[in-house]
């Protein structure tokens, strides 16, 4: 389908421009009269640049979260409420998403059904959340919950950006360092040292293997890793079985590991607990809670834990029985399904891993610096080493 970027007015005369798919001229028109927008002048544009001038940023979703918490809890009409949010958007790219969604829900679809035709976008969480609220009324906690969620992931990815900047620009430059070295240095000194016909050491000797590898085969060095990334992204994005193990594997890395764990167990807890307010069973809850952890091996265990159930076990005790969860969250869910107050338990459980998760991270982060200055000096010394050795033996023999 292709896309026009166009020029019209709103009904206050005032100007608006932007992009939108279409078939032709004419449903373009159709299109923007949905909008309340009169066409002026309009001319077909490339998909790529459509997609490159309008990216979906977090902030955009957090914006949109926000707005439809305030929706819902003023009582507005959703297609009013919508229509007002998408004139209000600056971003063409998610204003032209708002008048495809405005068209669907007009067209009788509910709105988890019409945020699914954006899978790009609105994620599988974010889909079975709103289809939990609409079940149970609660979507202004839903989206108030989802904006802070969102607004969560997007100060925490915004703190390991900056936090990462320093080792990043130091593995770049002595990755450079190195790699001038085994290229361009020590095919000098081979030649030096095979006219002076010296013995080479053995670390001089590998440093020579390492030099001429990387010379004669870098196509094959760099590219192999490269293809495959792509081979097992394909694999795992295809095959269930590749996908559960890659999942499994992610959990149980060092250092990285506990901290994706933490993360789940977080966001588990957080909505399920929001679903368990706004009156879903237990049952249905944890089914929901399948598709919100984005982890199949987590997954997994919340589908048994839910046969288990229904089998007439208990919540804390089907959740032991699986071995996933940390005791944290088990002696909290006992204390919970105990005392009756089993959304205040998991309200707990969430934020106390919230924080464990920053704190985790910024732990990390800064164990890494020194670490990876560390093994790069140790690679640069060994290089060095290897390089100035000979030449060392070659003036030690050297009579003045």
């Amino acid at each position: 389908m292709p896309t026009y970027q166009y020029k019209a007015v709103n009904k206050t005369g005032q100007p608006a421009r932007g992009t939108l798919d279409a078939a032709n001229d004419i449903e373009l028109e159709l299109r923007l009269k949905r909008m309340g927008l009169d066409l002026i002048t309009y001319h077909e544009t490339t998909n790529q640049l459509s997609r490159w001038r309008g990216k979906i940023t977090r902030q955009d979703l957090i914006n949109f979260c926000f707005h439809m918490e305030q929706i819902c809890r003023s009582g507005v009409p959703f297609l009013e409420g919508l229509k007002d949010l998408r004139d209000g958007a600056e971003n063409p790219a998610f204003r032209e998403i708002m008048s495809s969604m405005l068209e669907d829900m007009e067209g009788g679809k509910m709105l988890s059904q019409v945020l699914e035709n954006h899978p790009a976008i609105f994620d599988n969480v974010f889909t079975n959340l709103v289809r939990a609220g609409e079940q149970t009324g609660k979507l202004t906690e839903i989206f108030e919950s989802l904006a802070a969620s969102i607004k969560w992931q997007d100060e925490l990815i915004a703190q390991t950006r900056s936090l990462l900047i320093y080792p990043t620009m130091v593995l770049t430059v002595v990755s450079a360092v190195i790699l001038f070295l085994l290229v361009y240095l020590v095919p000098q000194l081979v030649s030096l040292l095979k006219n002076m016909g010296i013995e080479l050491p053995l670390q001089t000797r590998i440093l020579i293997f390492l030099s001429e590898t990387v010379s004669h085969y870098w196509p094959i060095i760099f590219g192999l890793p490269i293809l495959a990334g792509i081979v097992i992204a394909a694999t795992i994005s295809r095959n269930d079985k590749a996908r559960y193990l890659f999942d499994h594997v992610k959990l149980t890395l060092p250092f990285t590991g506990p901290i994706l764990k933490k993360i789940i167990v977080a966001r588990f807890a957080n909505f399920f607990a929001l679903m368990y307010q706004s009156g879903i069973s237990v049952l249905d809850a944890l089914k929901t809670c399948e598709g919100i952890v984005n982890n199949r091996v987590i997954a997994d265990a919340l589908q048994r834990a839910g046969q288990q159930i229904n089998a007439g076990e208990g919540l804390t005790e089907s959740f032991r029985n699986l071995g996933v969860f940390p005791p944290l969250v088990l002696r909290m869910l006992g204390v919970g399904e105990k005392t009756g107050a089993l959304d205040n338990a998991l309200l707990n459980i969430s934020y106390f891993y919230n924080r464990e998760v920053k704190e985790s991270i910024e732990k990390l982060l800064k164990m890494l610096e020194p670490a990876l200055t560390v093994f790069l000096g140790i690679i640069m010394g060994l290089i060095m080493y290897s390089v100035l050795m000979p030449v060392y033996d070659i003036l030690g023999k050297i009579k003045f």
